[in-house]
């Protein structure tokens, strides 16, 4: 039997279920979860392999109209994602109203073969699930309409079929045992970044940058000093809570799923840093892994 590679993008709006569905199709968490719209940053591949077949996933940041220059960053990563794809998975939401016509208008612009997911249809009857399904029928935009859910894995084994009549034939892009191209302190920002997202409200969670200073790996242990930005005093304050416990529960729940991920014991410092604006900042924007404009 041939060798099939090939890389897929997964786009759609924010929240809908992209990076739950890229957990599940990995069988390990990858990329990071929270019920916060725009969770995810940056175009993360994840790579699934096979003895027949190596399939790169990319999760991307939820489509949205950029109000600061790091959300325009956000969107470039989306669109790069479309340039080397063999097929573009199309997310969205069973619940959401998607009669956009502007979203409609950059689905059009896609020249490649898209299939169209249909999340979050646990509880829907099936006269809801057709009437959605006859919706995005009606676009004449996609090869074919698959529904799931991406939390409970339904469908996943009927989507990865369809995916592999899309991929062409060729050799591995990646060395077999991997699982990512980002790197291990990649991995492990945005872990803490995570675990802010899930316990802050308001606008710390999208005012905070993650760094991390050191990752310096021995036999049984990872030592991390993460640097951790926001973009005023105020938010400092509020980051590291009274007597430093909000920060202290952060590095708990984050060491905790260090440790699953790298099968080591995690000893991590955070430090908290002002950056003034960073979000809007070009040459900031590059030193954190952006591309500003």
């Amino acid at each position: 039997m041939s060798f099939q590679s090939g890389f897929v993008s997964i786009i759609g709006k924010p929240n809908v279920g992209k990076s739950t569905l890229l957990n599940a199709l990995l069988g390990e968490k990858l990329s990071i979860i929270s019920q916060k719209a725009q969770t995810t940053r940056h175009r993360i591949k994840g790579i699934l392999n096979n003895p027949n077949y190596q399939i790169v996933f990319s999760d991307t940041p939820g489509i949205i109209n950029p109000k600061y220059k790091l959300q325009g960053s956000m969107m470039k990563f989306v669109n790069e994602s479309l340039v080397d794809s063999d097929l573009v998975i199309f997310m969205c939401d069973f619940d959401e109203r998607n009669e956009e016509q502007e979203l409609f208008e950059r689905l059009k612009m896609i020249k490649l073969p898209m299939v169209c997911l249909l999340n979050k249809i646990d509880g829907v009857n099936q006269e809801q699930l057709m009437a959605k399904i006859n919706f995005w029928n009606d676009m004449k935009l996609f090869k074919e309409i698959i529904p799931v859910s991406a939390l409970n894995k339904f469908n996943i084994d009927v989507l990865l079929k369809s995916i592999l009549t899309y991929l062409p034939e060729g050799a591995p892009y990646y060395d077999q045992d991997q699982l990512t191209d980002k790197s291990e302190r990649f991995v492990a920002s945005e872990i803490i970044r995570e675990k802010i997202m899930v316990r802050y409200k308001e606008e710390i969670p999208y005012s905070v940058q993650v760094e991390i200073e050191s990752f310096k790996e021995e036999k049984d242990i990872i030592h991390i000093h993460a640097l951790l930005y926001v973009m005023r005093d105020s938010q400092k304050q509020i980051l590291i809570g009274r007597g430093g416990i909000a920060l202290k529960n952060v590095g708990i729940a984050a060491r905790r799923d260090m440790e699953h991920f790298f099968k080591k014991k995690i000893f991590l410092k955070t430090f908290v840093k002002v950056k003034e604006d960073w979000r809007d900042d070009t040459k900031t924007l590059r030193e954190f892994g952006y591309e500003g404009e």
